[in-house]
């Protein structure tokens, strides 16, 4: 039996990424202004301009989890426009998934596992969050709906905890 469920998670907003934008492109209409004087500026609106462009990509970040037959990837959405492949996990060399503020993952908490966040950023309540300890050396941070969780627990019931 396939299943398929995806999930989309939109990222906390980075206050410091709109405001390096804004910023940016305040800096490329003063260059331009000055380029209308000492064309040497022009080069500086170019370069601000495009700077600007990048911070404006990961200013907006979404993450899209897809669970497809024993198998969760998660891609980044950049803008609403871009989309890039951030990871790929295979839930039979997961060894669990649990809620951030599970019991469950007692005994996990003083291993030193590289972490990686794919969640909102946003601490909700309650706290939908989910802790996947992988491969034995990484700790996930994702947010997944309801539906995803359930069908990964139909594949792997001992390895997923809903507390």
């Amino acid at each position: 039996m396939e299943s398929y469920v995806e999930c989309l998670v939109p990222r906390k907003p980075s206050g410091g990424m709109k405001a390096l934008k804004v910023g940016l492109i305040a800096a490329a209409v003063f260059c331009f202004l000055l380029g209308l004087v000492v064309i040497f500026f022009m080069l500086g609106t170019l370069l601000l301009g495009a700077a600007a462009y990048f911070v404006g990509l990961y200013a907006s970040v979404e993450y899209e989890y897809l669970y497809v037959d024993r198998e969760i990837s998660v891609d980044r959405i950049l803008n609403k426009t871009r989309r890039k492949k951030a990871d790929r996990f295979d839930v039979e060399r997961m060894e669990i998934l649990a809620p951030v503020n599970s019991w469950h993952l007692d005994d996990y908490r003083n291993r030193q596992l590289k972490q990686t966040d794919y969640s909102s950023g946003r601490i909700h309540q309650p706290d939908n969050r989910y802790v996947m300890i992988y491969d034995g050396g990484r700790k996930v941070i994702l947010e997944p709906n309801e539906a995803m969780v359930r069908a990964i627990q139909s594949v792997v019931p001992r390895k997923v905890f809903m507390d």
